[in-house]
């Protein structure tokens, strides 16, 4: 029986990449918001320690509506405007970054129109519904095979929550060479959650109906679930980047009871 403790040292091109790291983020609102602002402060971080950085491109196609407003980071202002050039306007304008609005969905017929394919580094899906993370596996899956390239796709955080609890979980596309160690027990690859989770994830009823106002909103997601599974995730992003390895590839949270379960590399 091997007692050695189980990690997952990081692609080489996330810790020192010869352009800034690409980021396919989807979802713009209660945990994309959030995420979004992490993410820029944790690319200025970044830029400051000598690294190239992020670059970003927020992927949403709905609007800002009055239920938005108050729990998700948006202003009276930006009623109507679309969720993710509002979010990436004023991010930019902040950090001085140049990263990119997607006014679309992250969809195979979609992204096929695009130069990149849809192609990153890394990707943080920030989704309301089972169907869409098992759209976004389906496009990962075929897009993580092929020749090395600098926009190579990696790594696969997802975050999601109900009203008082949630759960980051970050994947590997494809595998991940990793050095030999005599100290860890090395693992290349972090399944996905829709491969680890499968049959809970079919088995998940959702109630994705819009709210009609903010009080509604609250009914269904407690006002601070976005915020700490942001920055949780965010932490773990951090560590990844930062360290050059982790023991953990998220955790479950249940905020209520102010309970987290970290997720082992196994």
């Amino acid at each position: 029986m091997n007692t050695q403790t189980a990690i997952h040292i990081t692609d080489n091109y996330l810790i020192n990449p010869t352009n800034p790291v690409t980021v396919n983020m989807i979802g713009a609102g209660g945990t994309g918001s959030q995420m979004l602002t992490a993410l820029a402060r944790m690319n200025h971080a970044l830029i400051a320690l000598g690294h190239a950085g992020l670059q970003l491109n927020l992927y949403d196609d709905d609007r800002v509506s009055e239920a938005n407003l108050g729990r998700q980071l948006f202003a009276d202002a930006e009623l109507g405007l679309y969720k993710s050039a509002a979010l990436i306007n004023r991010v930019n304008r902040f950090f001085g970054t140049n990263w990119k609005a997607v006014i679309q969905t992250f969809e195979p017929e979609q992204l096929q129109r695009m130069p990149d394919k849809g192609k990153a580094n890394l990707y943080i899906s920030c989704v309301d519904t089972v169907a869409s993370r098992f759209e976004i596996a389906k496009v990962l899956g075929d897009l993580g095979y092929g020749r090395y390239e600098r926009n190579k796709p990696l790594y696969w955080m997802d975050m999601g929550n109900a009203r008082h609890t949630g759960q980051v979980i970050l994947s590997t596309i494809s595998e991940i060479k990793q050095p030999e160690s005599k100290l860890y027990r090395t693992v290349p690859v972090l399944p996905m959650i829709t491969e680890e989770y499968k049959e809970l994830l079919e088995a998940e009823t959702e109630n994705n109906e819009p709210s009609c106002s903010l009080a509604e909103a609250l009914e269904k997601q407690d006002l601070f679930i976005n915020s700490a599974i942001a920055n949780l995730g965010a932490s773990l992003l951090w560590q990844l980047f930062r360290e050059g390895m982790i023991e953990n590839r998220g955790f479950f949270l249940n905020l209520k009871d102010f309970r987290t379960l970290p997720l082992k590399v196994t």
